[in-house]
Formats: structure tokens, sequence, C-alpha cells
């Protein structure tokens, strides 16, 4: 997947924002203030932070060498994925699962709203 393509995926969910937080280099998606991917969409290799449940991510690390730990994040609940070590397929799913985990730690009424109860 191309920088182009992953800046888009991101920002094709309901309320996504992309902000510069960490400086002009690094691309902080968000939803509703709650950040669910970071990228450095120059960055050679391409990697992406992505949320991620505990127990999958330890599936996901151990099944997918280019998953690991996420790089200044908590390592537990964040994963840092090289784009081109997994198929796009995969990539998608995992950029959707953390959309979806921050969305639901979000109030009922704001998740409503995002059409995620």
């Amino acid at each position: 997947m191309t920088p182009e393509r992953l800046r888009a995926f991101c920002l094709e969910f309901n309320a996504s924002v992309e902000e510069f937080p960490f400086g002009p280099e690094n691309s902080v998606f968000k939803v509703l203030g709650k950040m669910f991917a970071l990228t450095a969409l120059d960055g050679r290799p391409l990697t992406i932070n992505l949320k991620c449940d505990p127990d999958e991510a330890i599936r996901l690390r151990e099944t997918h060498p280019a998953i690991v730990p996420g790089w200044h994040m908590n390592k537990r609940h964040w994963s840092t994925v090289t784009v081109s070590g997994v198929p796009d397929r995969l990539l998608r799913e995992l950029v959707e699962d953390s959309y979806d985990l921050v969305v639901a730690g979000l109030p009922k009424a704001e998740r409503l709203r995002l059409d995620r109860p």
C-alpha cells in the first residue's frame, strides 16, 4: 500500500481527521480527538502504529515479523506495522480494528453519532 492510499484509507472512517501534533512529518489520525493511527508517511520503510487488543497483538506478532510492539507507545496496546511486510487486506483490517477499539472507548452518545454502537 502506498503512503497516499494509506492516508486516504485512514480518512475514510466517520469523523476521522489528520493532525500533526508531533511535527509536520508525523500524521496522527484521530476520531473525535482520540488517536487510532500514527505514521510518518514519508518514512522508509513505511510503518504505522495501530491500537490493538493485547491478546490479538501477541498472536499477530508471533505470526507476522512485520508486526512488532508499538514504537514509542504502550507496547501492550499498540503495535507498529511495517506496511510492505503485510498483505493490504490485513493492513486494512488492522487499521479498522484500531479505529473500532478507539470508538468503543468513547461515550455511547458519541458512538451512536458515528453509527458504531
